[in-house]
């Protein structure tokens, strides 16, 4: 933990719960999760064309539901009304989107903690994450670690920011940009998410002395792991965890 970063979390992350082994952004797939050990998944959030907050990565349907069209105009009933896991094998046939709700409940159930990450579709941006705020202040049990919310978008963590400064941030990035520190002090971020392959471990060791957590995606190697962790980053996020399972703390 540093000044800057004060989230206590484990060096393994589950993405989307545990992608690898079950459709992503499915209470399934946090269970998975939780069986392989991991304390802490990330998962993403959208919402309905009527205001639902669901834990679903895309704009539009295709790729994870047997539906088409875009989320942003589809009502949450009518979403939950389709198959969310027969796309990744017959086994899953029957997963629903879950809402928010549905997700911290399960999350509450298992005990696991959660990196929250904040997906808007296209003009949605501001109206999105007010709503995952409201939810997470809602509903957020206190029997969890307080959760971590991140996103690309720079509206959805501005607007984080004002309406709900209580709630630690990360900011995402593919590579990192020369002004990240710029970034992350007005955005008022405690990390960065950056994607692996674009790591260096001369970057790390700047950003981690500036007392700011870092974070790798999408992490599913153990060599790779190892790499990263003793370059300083914080955790590694992986579709597999059990590849990584010498660096998973017991629980």
């Amino acid at each position: 933990m540093t000044e800057n970063d004060p989230l206590s979390i484990p060096r393994v992350v589950g993405h989307r719960g545990a992608a690898g082994h079950a459709p992503e952004n499915t209470i399934t797939s946090l269970k998975k999760a939780a069986a392989l050990g991991v304390r802490w998944i990330e998962f993403d959030t959208k919402l309905t064309a009527d205001g639902a907050v669901v834990m679903f990565h895309d704009d539009d349907l295709e790729r994870t539901t047997n539906g088409s069209g875009l989320i942003a105009e589809t009502a949450l009933a009518d979403l939950q009304a389709l198959d969310a896991g027969l796309w990744f094998g017959e086994a899953f046939r029957g997963e629903k989107v879950p809402t928010l709700g549905d997700t911290i409940s399960q999350l509450s159930v298992l005990g696991l903690g959660a990196n929250v990450e904040i997906k808007p579709s296209p003009g949605r941006e501001e109206e999105t994450a007010r709503a995952v705020a409201k939810v997470l202040r809602a509903e957020w049990p206190e029997s969890l670690p307080r959760p971590l919310v991140s996103s690309f978008n720079i509206t959805v963590l501005e607007t984080l920011r004002d309406v709900a400064p209580e709630l630690a941030r990360a900011l995402l990035v593919f590579k990192i940009p020369r002004d990240w520190q710029a970034r992350l002090e007005d955005l008022g971020c405690t990390a960065l998410h950056a994607q692996a392959k674009h790591l260096k471990a001369s970057r790390i060791a700047t950003i981690k002395a500036g007392g700011y957590g870092l974070r790798a995606f999408t992490v599913n190697d153990l060599a790779e792991a190892d790499r990263l962790l003793a370059w300083g980053v914080d955790s590694v996020i992986s579709d597999y965890p059990d590849r990584l399972s010498d660096l998973i703390e017991s629980i």
